[in-house]
Order: structure tokens, then C-alpha cells, then sequence
């Protein structure tokens, strides 16, 4: 009787460490590489998905646009500002990174890397130290300058009713030409994703 006693003890107490070892914490222990071209619809937030069918739709709209496509040789572009005003954290750095990569792919388009500006004036300071060749200093007044900017904003509106919710997003970008202020091309990309709560059971 005491051994049926601990076994049935025993199993319970196996039966217990096993269920609690299912509500525990979970890791992430095994990844495999995803093409990143594949549809990223994980949760209701902003995603790659979402920044590849924008930066691939304006693009486009603007390599067709006679400011580019009509010039006589490739026009100097400076990508700015891409104003975040929705309420999630969206790094439109990257958005405006692919958008000048995307660009500059074709050849019909030169940059102007308004990042590097204080590295290339450090440079400057330096080659004048005394410490570079005089044939090989590069001086300031020999920088190019840009014909246009990019900059844009990106809006969302969110509804949410019972167990369907909805996420609208709006990317305008614009072309404006440096010298006389106006904007040359305009255009945005327009996503709205639908989306249904679901339970989740421990």
C-alpha cells in the first residue's frame, strides 16, 4: 500500500513539474532565414512589408516624374526629413535610407550626404593642419550642390470596434526644388490592414 502510495505520489508530482513547466516563460530557441520579400503581417504594427510597398510605390511614381526623367543629366538630390506623425515608434530614417537606395539603383539620380557634411568639414580642418600633401588636400568651395530635397510625412488612423480593427497608413513624399522652393512631385501611398482579436488560452 506505501509503495502504490508513492508512485501515485511520484506520478503526481511528475504530472505537477510538467505543467508548470509549460506555463513558465518562453524563449525563442531556433531560428531559420526568412526572405524578407515574404508578407510580414505579424501584428498591427508597422513592418518591413509595409516599408518595401511604400518605398517601391513612390519611387517608381517618382523616376517617372519629368524632374528626373527628362533631365539631362542625373539631378543631385538631397533626402531629408520623413515626419513620423502616427502614434507608434517608426524608424523613418530606414524609410528614407531605402528610398535613396532604391534611387540611386537606377543611375538617374546623384546624393548629396547631408550626414557626412561635419565629417567631410573635420576632413577639411585637418588636411589644412599641415599634415597632408598640398597635392592631395581637398578644400572646401568645391562641394557640389543639391538640385532638390525629399522629405515627406507619414499620418495613421486607427479603429478599433469589438474584435475588428483596422490600421490605415499614409506616405507623402515631396520634391522641391532647392533654388526656387516648389514642389515639383508629389505623391503618396496609401495601406489600410485589417486585423481580428483573438483570445489567447494559457
Amino acid at each position: 500500500m506505501k509503495n502504490c502510495a508513492k508512485s501515485l505520489l511520484g506520478i503526481s508530482i511528475a504530472i505537477a513539474m510538467t505543467l508548470l513547466s509549460g506555463c513558465g516563460p518562453k524563449q525563442f530557441t531556433k531560428g531559420d532565414y526568412d526572405n524578407v520579400q515574404n508578407e510580414n503581417n505579424l501584428n498591427d504594427r508597422w513592418s518591413e512589408t509595409d516599408m518595401q510597398n511604400v518605398v517601391e510605390s513612390l519611387v517608381k511614381s517618382m523616376l517617372g516624374h519629368r524632374a528626373i526623367a527628362k533631365a539631362p543629366k542625373p539631378p543631385l538630390v538631397m533626402v531629408t526629413q520623413l515626419q513620423n506623425k502616427t502614434t507608434e515608434h517608426i524608424d523613418t530614417q530606414s524609410v528614407m535610407d531605402m528610398v535613396r537606395v532604391e534611387l540611386s539603383k537606377t543611375g538617374d539620380v546623384q546624393f548629396i550626404d547631408k550626414e557626412a557634411r561635419e565629417d567631410i568639414k573635420g576632413e577639411y580642418d585637418y588636411q589644412n593642419s599641415g599634415m597632408v600633401a598640398e597635392e592631395s588636400k581637398k578644400g572646401p568651395g568645391g562641394q557640389a550642390g543639391a538640385d532638390y530635397i525629399i522629405n515627406g510625412r507619414l499620418d495613421s488612423i486607427v479603429q478599433e470596434v469589438g474584435k475588428d480593427k483596422t490600421v490605415y497608413y499614409k506616405v507623402t513624399l515631396n520634391l522641391t526644388n532647392l533654388k526656387t522652393g516648389v514642389i515639383v512631385w508629389t505623391d503618396n501611398k496609401q495601406m489600410r490592414k485589417l486585423f481580428k482579436k483573438k483570445s489567447v488560452g494559457i
